[in-house]
């Protein structure tokens, strides 16, 4: 047999096998995953209202109208009914997701990042480092997330910036430890060896070799999060450290229908509802994504 001959027949033996990727077997997972599969449509069915709440809102949500105050559900012309100044239920429901859905992710996407950086430094280059900085981290944890947020919006006075800036505060300390305890788990692996043998510089591992395997479970981590955000942020509103009226915002839309209650509870309870649907499926959706995205499982 010529040489010839024998790379063709190597060349028929071998069988390259494309790379497929990490994301792609993620999603096919996720997709396999009803309950997060559900909760993720809903929950793009809400940012949808969200973002053309203009179009779909019947009525204006500011037009208030005291001869048409707390009429039940099922009115003509109100399907949701009105709230305690005649203002239409349905059109401030569907504008208040803007406000609830940003002041409920926004903090966790701004924790998610500066958290990431805190502790992904600090369990990298460990240490004096990470001691400083888990040290400062630990001192957030000795005050409850309830009352921290609380506290520093009242001492920086309401409104959504202030709740954001509290919010975002409050999410940084447990996002930096995960963040610091998964970088510190692979700090010594052989590749991070091979490549600082190679030569590589700090900051070119943990952009090329750190990233890539911390970030996952940071993400999944600060994704469960939400749900949480969402019913911090509603609190902080209910109790008049958040959205002022008269904004749409779930939050705060329970906090002035709680006198009607015993009026029309269902008008009152809508609200509610809605921050329970988002916060459950936030959480559903983040239980799927930690499955789908963990290899071992």
């Amino acid at each position: 047999m010529t040489t010839t001959s024998l790379d063709a027949s190597a060349k028929t033996d071998v069988q390259v096998t494309p790379s497929k990727g990490y994301w792609g077997p993620v999603f096919r997972r996720l997709r396999r995953d009803p309950v997060a599969l559900v909760a993720g449509i809903i929950l793009l069915c809400i940012l949808a209202m969200a973002i053309f709440a203009p179009w779909l809102a019947p009525m204006d949500p500011y037009k208030t109208s005291m001869m048409s105050r707390l009429r039940p559900i099922g009115t003509s012309g109100h399907w949701l009914g009105t709230d305690e100044l005649g203002r239409d239920m349905l059109s401030r429901l569907i504008y208040g997701a803007r406000l609830s859905l940003l002041i409920g992710v926004m903090p966790v996407v701004n924790a998610f990042v500066i958290g990431s950086a805190i502790g992904i430094v600090a369990g990298f280059v460990g240490g004096k480092t990470n001691t400083i900085f888990m040290r400062i981290i630990d001192v957030f944890y000795a005050f409850p997330a309830v009352l921290l947020a609380i506290a520093l919006a009242g001492a920086l006075g309401a409104g959504i910036i202030n709740s954001l800036f509290s919010l975002t505060v409050v999410f940084i300390p447990p996002i930096a430890r995960v963040a610091e305890s998964v970088t510190t788990q692979i700090r010594s692996a052989d590749y991070i060896e091979a490549a600082r043998a190679s030569g590589a510089g700090s900051l070119r591992i943990i952009r090329c070799h750190v990233l890539g395997n911390v970030l996952s479970p940071i993400f999944v981590y600060a994704t469960s999060l939400i749900s949480v955000s969402m019913i911090l942020a509603s609190g902080l509103s209910f109790l008049g450290l958040g959205a002022r009226p008269p904004m749409p915002e779930w939050g705060l839309m329970l906090n002035t229908l709680r006198d009607a209650i015993y009026v029309n509870p269902w008008i009152t309870i809508l609200p509610g509802v809605m921050i329970f649907t988002v916060s459950i499926c936030f959480n559903t959706l983040s239980d799927g994504l930690r499955s789908a995205m963990d290899v071992k499982l």
